[in-house]
């Protein structure tokens, strides 16, 4: 029945195959994400060299989210339908692109070019919903949540090593070379973008019939079915205040740091905190996932992620208090993902998991667009950061809330009917 209606038979993975796939997705997922939230590192010796304001480098950091969320539903699709190695190849070569364009810019064009277009569509192809999408493949649902965490901890370790790297040689060397540095590590990242790609190879889930013979929807069933989800909508939404609020961070924290007169230095060691808290908080959130409705975890992370916010912002700045800060952010970083992952795997199936995921991702990444610009032109307009944390803490609280409402339920008709 499975040949008569056109769907791949393959193989299951061996435990090898599945061990390859993981490792191969959590390097590149290290590499991709580590340089990604390195780039706000960047703003102050750039727009002192290069002459353009902090709103100018910063609305090519928001192009670049924007560009990898307009490209993730894209991305997505094309692995479901022709594999994910294509993607995640070409991803990490046009990757390596960015990064050439962007040190070699001469204004804010060429910014915009590099760190902004090449480098969103590259991140599209390379950071989490590929990497999770061909590794949620291979494994058990029964461990999937697990696995997921664990890949997001792993993948996480990239920040701990590049934001130290990228400043330590900003000083010594000048932002140029820490670019080519950065430049340098895709060569690590595409023997990692190929082996990920292994999963084309094996089964991506069983494909069960109806009771009378129905066949699962295509594509375009499954998004309208997941578009009229309210537990998938809600996810989305939220998910957009996620991104306004890890990439305000990512972007700004330097330069509020260095306005509180604190040690360049103090920025690389907070992201680096980030990171390396992110470990412990990936694989913690992965392990309770597998245990507690995921919606309510999300939900969780979503209000203590905005107190956190608030509480710091409203204390005095000390590098103390600002490590204790990203350690607390850290722990709540990217452990949402395997839980939004293994949520839409749960209500849809993993047919097109990389579709759905990258279309949230899409929201997410709308929000991304907003921290990052829109704390810009908020510091340009009033000289600090005070009301764009405002928001973020407004917003957040209410997504929050609004997640844990929102259930976790199956998506339903996502069979269509049996041609008599």
């Amino acid at each position: 029945m499975r040949a008569e209606m056109g769907l791949p038979v393959r193989a299951q993975p061996t435990r090898g195959q599945t061990l390859a796939i993981v490792i191969g997705a959590s390097v590149m997922l290290s590499i991709s994400m580590g340089i990604r939230q390195s780039l706000g590192l960047f703003m102050t010796p750039i727009t002192r060299d290069l002459g353009i304001t902090v709103s100018d480098f910063t609305f090519a950091l928001a192009i670049q989210n924007l560009s990898w969320g307009l490209s993730q539903p894209l991305a997505g699709a094309i692995a479901d339908r022709f594999g994910c190695r294509p993607v995640t190849v070409t991803g990490t070569l046009c990757y390596a692109v960015g990064l050439l364009v962007t040190s070699f810019a001469a204004g804010g064009f060429g910014l915009t070019l590099g760190a902004g277009v090449l480098i969103g569509v590259a991140l599209a192809c390379t950071a989490s919903n590929l990497g999770m999408a061909a590794s949620v493949r291979v494994v058990s649902p029964a461990s999937r949540s697990m696995v997921l965490g664990i890949l997001s901890a792993v993948g996480s370790i990239g920040t701990f090593f590049c934001a130290p790297m990228a400043q330590t040689l900003i000083a010594s060397h000048g932002w140029h070379l820490a670019l080519l540095a950065f430049f340098a590590l895709t060569a690590v990242m595409l023997p990692a973008a190929f082996i990920t790609g292994g999963a084309d190879r094996v089964q991506h889930q069983v494909v069960h019939l109806g009771p009378h013979g129905e066949a699962p929807l295509g594509m375009g069933g499954t998004v309208r079915a997941a578009l009229q989800h309210r537990g998938y909508l809600t996810m989305s939404v939220a998910f957009f205040v996620c991104g306004l609020q890890l990439v305000f961070l990512t972007t700004h924290l330097p330069t509020y740091l260095a306005l509180c007169g604190q040690d360049p230095m103090l920025s690389a060691k907070a992201l680096a905190t980030i990171g390396m808290f992110n470990v412990i908080g990936c694989y913690g959130l992965g392990w309770l996932g597998g245990r507690f409705p995921k919606h309510l975890l999300l939900g969780l992370v979503y209000v203590l992620r905005s107190v956190a916010l608030a509480v710091y912002f409203m204390m005095p700045v000390t590098p103390g208090s600002t490590l204790v800060f990203a350690a607390i952010m850290g722990l709540l970083w990217l452990g949402i993902a395997p839980l939004v992952m293994g949520l839409i795997a749960q209500m849809f199936g993993l047919r097109y998991v990389a579709t759905l995921s990258g279309l949230a991702f899409f929201v997410h990444q709308i929000g991304s667009f907003v921290g990052a610009w829109g704390g810009g032109l908020v510091f340009d307009a009033f000289g600090s950061y005070d009301h764009a944390v405002q928001f973020g803490v407004i917003v957040g609280l209410a997504a929050g809330v609004a997640q844990m409402l929102a259930g976790d339920q199956p998506g339903r008709r996502l069979l269509r009917p049996a041609i008599a």
